[in-house]
């Protein structure tokens, strides 16, 4: 996993890169307010450090709610398209050590783990399609029910003809257009 502490320029950095990001998208969480969501990832740096991760693979994260039950801000990876730095991933581990040849570096579940993250679910994918249109080009793997994966099989989401769609694919197949959004809970 290397090293989790982020330097103090790093973190001024990255927090000053969210609220930028924040205070440009108030559709994505309107009734939130910034030093709020601040003052929660000043006090958790292991979660600063997981959107580091997510910023350095450009997820573009983004504050999309408030859980008022756990007092807990989400954010999911908002970029318009697929992240770049984490496709032609497979699904999982299971999936790429599956694999004979061609092998992708990594596995979507497995950069997420090593990243502090989780995959969207396939209903937090609609959900960040309510707030905006997304994957108009790419597509992303998103946690898929054991029922699939124990037959092999894993599922994605994109928006094609101003719809979302969702499908399936061996989980052993990679793209490069594919990758995979995240969400973490601060």
């Amino acid at each position: 996993m290397g090293n989790m502490e982020l330097s103090q320029e790093q973190r001024e950095e990255l927090l000053e890169s969210l609220k930028v990001r924040f205070e440009k998208n108030m559709h994505r969480h309107e009734g939130v307010e910034w030093a709020d969501v601040q003052a929660k990832l000043e006090a958790n740096p292991e979660k600063l450090w997981s959107l580091s991760e997510m910023e350095a693979t450009e997820g573009e994260p983004d504050v999309v709610r408030h859980d008022k039950e756990t007092d807990e801000y989400i954010f999911y990876d908002c970029s318009a398209e697929s992240p770049k730095g984490r496709r032609s991933v497979c699904y999982d581990r299971a999936a790429l050590e599956a694999r004979k040849k061609h092998k992708p570096d990594n596995s979507a579940m497995d950069m997420a783990a090593a990243m502090g993250i989780e995959l969207l679910t396939e209903e937090e994918y609609r959900e960040l399609q309510e707030l905006e249109p997304v994957d108009k080009k790419t597509s992303s793997w998103v946690q898929t029910p054991e029922n699939i994966r124990k037959l092999g099989g894993a599922i994605f989401c994109d928006r094609r003809y101003d719809t979302v769609f969702i499908y399936h694919n061996g989980a052993d197949s990679y793209y490069g257009a594919r990758g995979f959004r995240g969400s973490l809970r601060v």
